[in-house]
């Protein structure tokens, strides 16, 4: 393995949103407001992963992760030569995250991208796979973890959110496909978190997507969006 690799992951970011583009509510709590049918999509995207990385707050608002469950999605993981589950990664500087949540009983691979404070408190037993210390204290090189979690046979990435984190990738050019399901609802307030958050660009400098699909099942919508890139 090429310990200089420039390669980054594949990435996708899947989220569900309100009409008016907010992922939370105004309290941010978890987002339960999708349908069955866009959490069996969420399962879809996830298996198709080697790893989905979310935030702290992600984690914290919803104390689990989503594991692959349908038979037939362990079935395409198991043809396509990956192991039975992508590794779920939580991305905190800190690294304080509360023990007692399920997350941490549940039968998948975790990783921590923390700091080197926060790989520091988690020092001697931990319920870890591996713990990365690729965060800065204040300011993240993105690409370098990227490319840090690529050399780890991360090719393919989901990547779940909050909004922070997806904007920080966005903003080092890292995000390659975008699964968005719109929610019939308004949720509003200035302190509900978007799907991309960050501190934004002019019009003339925003990323340009390409729509690959949209489909309409009940009362969502389902759209898959591609990052245009110069050739």
């Amino acid at each position: 393995m090429n310990g200089h690799s420039t390669a980054t992951p594949h990435t996708t970011v899947v989220l569900a949103m309100s009409l008016d583009g907010k992922i939370a509510d105004r309290d941010r709590a978890a987002a339960r407001f999708s349908s069955p049918a866009d959490l069996t999509h969420l399962e879809q995207r996830v298996a198709e992963a080697d790893g989905v990385l979310f935030g702290a707050g992600t984690l914290r608002a919803y104390g689990t992760c989503l594991s692959v469950r349908q038979p037939e999605l362990c079935q395409a993981r198991a043809a396509r030569g990956q192991p039975p589950q992508p590794v779920q990664m939580v991305g905190s500087a800190s690294g304080c995250l509360d023990m007692a949540m399920k997350f941490f009983q549940q039968p998948v691979p975790r990783w921590l991208l923390t700091s080197p404070t926060g790989a520091a408190a988690w020092c001697g037993q931990s319920p870890f796979h591996q713990i990365l210390p690729l965060l800065g204290e204040s300011e993240t090189d993105w690409r370098a973890v990227a490319q840090a979690l690529y050399q780890k046979d991360i090719h393919r990435l989901a990547l779940l959110g909050g909004g922070s984190l997806v904007a920080a990738w966005v903003e080092a050019d890292l995000v390659d496909d975008w699964w968005v399901t719109v929610c019939p609802l308004v949720l509003g307030g200035r302190q509900a978190p978007t799907l991309c958050d960050g501190q934004g660009w002019p019009a003339a400098l925003a990323p340009r997507l390409q729509l690959m699909s949209a489909q309409a099942q009940g009362q969502e919508v389902f759209l898959h969006y591609r990052r245009q890139r110069e050739d």
